[in-house]
């Protein structure tokens, strides 16, 4: 059994290389704040710039427990953000459409990594995070699947990807879905089952209509809402690969998430607890996504190649295109 003393010397270890990350993390939220650009990203960037002490003795320990420990317990609370009874207005179709998306661009992400040579790993990472939420995706999913060398790079790579690739959308979809003649719901439902990232969600769909948004809402909190569901199956199939079945374990951190999703949707848990565990998330992942940015190196980015972003620029496209003709088909329901 840990005792006390152990508990405080493990701490006086993590603690400088926690307030590096923790640091990083209010500064992003400062500029993201005051310059509305995706938190995230400049996470991302300021903690890329204090990489040089990501192997430093005193600081090394605590930022790789920032940005793997912190991340799983940001993963868990983030089920507080998930009600079913929020996506039953969708219907059927819109239930049925938005899971067929998404599945289908999980698949087109394998296809893609093949035709670029690529590994499963890089097109479950993109696939995932273009097809469900963005970055919080890619993170719930690296934490899945099997570690090798190129993990780190390229769960950065994503996060980095989506979350530009959200903002452009953020700025262009609206005034796209405007000169197609979309009906504000038509437009509400493509923001949400092709935007990345939740707060982009938001800010495209209220910038058309008071509709617009609620749709594009919902749909996404539907997209959030099968992130379980899609770790549950990754964990799964990968874990066979190298034991057998009997030897599968989910991680503690995908059985939180479905616990956290379930007892949200159940009422168990109260509307102001749930607000708060909303918001610890937020910042857990942001506090991660800065450490991750400190433990990467600029130059094994700039390694990735043209063939990193031709995959992930295709799904979004793919993800589009799907989404637009289920509107245009009236597979949607919208």
């Amino acid at each position: 059994m840990t005792s006390l003393s152990d508990l405080q010397a493990r701490a006086r270890i993590l603690f400088p290389g926690l307030l590096l990350a923790i640091t990083i993390a209010v500064a992003a939220r400062f500029l993201s704040d005051h310059y509305a650009a995706p938190v995230m990203l400049f996470a991302l960037l300021i903690g890329m710039a204090f990489n040089f002490m990501a192997d430093q003795e005193r600081t090394s320990e605590g930022v790789v427990f920032a940005s793997k420990s912190l991340l799983r317990l940001g993963i868990v609370l983030l089920g507080a953000r998930i009600t079913l009874g929020d996506i039953t207005g969708i219907g059927t179709s819109g239930l049925v459409t938005v899971a067929g998306l998404m599945a289908l661009t999980i698949g087109f992400g394998f296809i893609c990594a093949k035709l670029f040579s690529r590994g499963w790993r890089f097109a479950i990472l993109t696939g995932g995070a273009v097809a469900i939420c963005g970055a919080s995706a890619a993170l719930a999913l690296a934490a899945v699947i099997p570690v090798n060398d190129k993990t780190e790079r390229n769960v950065l790579f994503t996060v980095v990807a989506v979350t530009t690739l959200s903002t452009i959308a953020m700025i262009i979809y609206p005034v796209l879905f405007g000169l197609a003649g979309l009906s504000d719901a038509q437009s509400g439902f493509l923001i949400g089952a092709t935007v990345h990232d939740v707060a982009q969600v938001v800010g495209a769909g209220y910038s058309i209509s008071t509709e617009a948004g609620d749709m594009a809402t919902i749909v996404k909190l539907l997209r959030v809402t099968l992130l379980p569901v899609v770790l549950i199956i990754v964990a799964l199939s990968t874990m066979q690969r190298g034991s057998g079945f009997s030897q599968v374990r989910l991680p503690l951190f995908v059985i939180g998430f479905g616990a956290v999703t379930l007892a949200n949707s159940t009422g168990l848990i109260p509307a102001v607890v749930a607000a708060a565990a909303v918001n610890g998330s937020s910042w857990l992942l942001v506090v991660a996504i800065s450490a991750l940015g400190v433990r990467t190196n600029m130059k094994a980015m700039l390694d990735l190649g043209w063939r990193h972003v031709a995959i992930i620029v295709l799904e979004t496209i793919f993800l589009l295109g799907l989404a637009w003709a289920a509107i245009s088909t009236g597979v949607a329901g919208v």
